[in-house]
């Protein structure tokens, strides 16, 4: 724990990974992009620079004891409240951990580093990596990305492309779809053609599903996006809300539906499968949580999601 901070969090509920056991390599929201659909928030320190943010043996600690207190996860997932890349000594994290366990370990990016060999070599040592598309051209970057200056869509295109090329290490790509952003049968299109040369195993079209950092930041449809999962072919899907079984449950505390809800916005049903707990018992601690405005409820789409009021 550094400063205070939790380091792992979960395993959670993942629609992409089953239930993660997330790592935080970076301080919340350093990363390289100021994302208009991130659910976090506002990126507090926008940069490039990498560096060993955290120690790398105080992260291996923190993992080996989340494994060791459990529940078993699905994936270890370098992710968190940043973007994990800009941890300067990101191979000998993965490498540590696969000391640890023989879970597969998941690096979840935006991937705007990629550009970067040194990063490049470091991801491929994970069982997988997760980077994101969400622009198919600088105008349309600079809107969704507000990405820190230096950034490209081609620079970000050609990172991911190097890496295919370079690399056997399965890649999922996200597509992050906004209504009346990137979401029109065009930019459909123009996707079709960037995912084209990216080459990667799975697409993986997401949307706004979560409180985000600009209300304008729209939702797809479900049908539009099964629409679009149809035309992007075979290796497309839509990413749903994967059904988790709860453990026991044991042992739950109010710090654990907070540290739940600095993570990402939440739902009652969301943090119930996360902590393996009946609602009711949740229900209790959300409402203990509100009454002392360590957390504040927000809606959308028409449902409730929980959010601590601090990080």
């Amino acid at each position: 724990m550094q400063g205070g901070k939790q380091l792992t969090y979960g395993p959670v509920p993942s629609r992409r990974l089953g239930r993660s056991l997330g790592v935080d390599l970076v301080p919340f929201k350093v990363c390289s992009f100021n994302c208009i659909y991130c659910q976090l928030g506002q990126t507090t320190e926008l940069t490039l620079e990498r560096k060993e943010y955290v120690p790398v043996a105080e992260l291996v600690d923190a993992v080996a004891a989340a494994l060791e207190r459990g529940p078993e996860p699905d994936y270890i997932t370098l992710a968190g409240s940043g973007e994990p890349t800009l941890h300067a000594r990101l191979s000998e994290i993965i490498l540590a951990v696969r000391k640890l366990t023989d879970k597969p370990i998941a690096v979840l990016t935006n991937g705007s580093l990629f550009s970067e060999r040194e990063v490049r070599d470091a991801c491929a040592l994970a069982d997988v990596v997760l980077p994101t598309l969400a622009a198919h051209d600088e105008a349309g970057y600079r809107r969704v990305h507000r990405a820190c200056p230096g950034l490209t869509l081609e620079r970000h295109v050609s990172g991911l492309k190097a890496f295919r090329r370079e690399h056997e290490t399965p890649m999922w790509l996200e597509l992050f779809v906004l209504e009346g952003v990137n979401a029109s049968d065009a930019d459909r299109e123009a996707f079709a053609k960037l995912i084209a040369e990216i080459g990667p195993d799975r697409i993986q079209i997401n949307t706004a599903v979560r409180p985000t950092s600009e209300r304008d930041a729209l939702s797809v449809s479900a049908e539009k996006l099964e629409q679009w999962a149809r035309a992007l072919g075979p290796k497309a899907e839509v990413i749903a809300e994967v059904p988790v079984g709860r453990a026991s449950g044991a042992g739950m505390t109010e710090s654990d539906v907070l540290e739940l809800c600095r993570r990402r916005p939440c739902t009652l049903e969301q943090i119930a499968d996360a902590l393996g707990a009946h609602r009711n018992e949740v229900v209790k601690h959300i409402t203990s949580l509100l009454t002392a405005d360590a957390i504040r409820s927000e809606w959308k789409d028409g449902r409730e999601f929980f959010a601590a009021t601090t990080r």
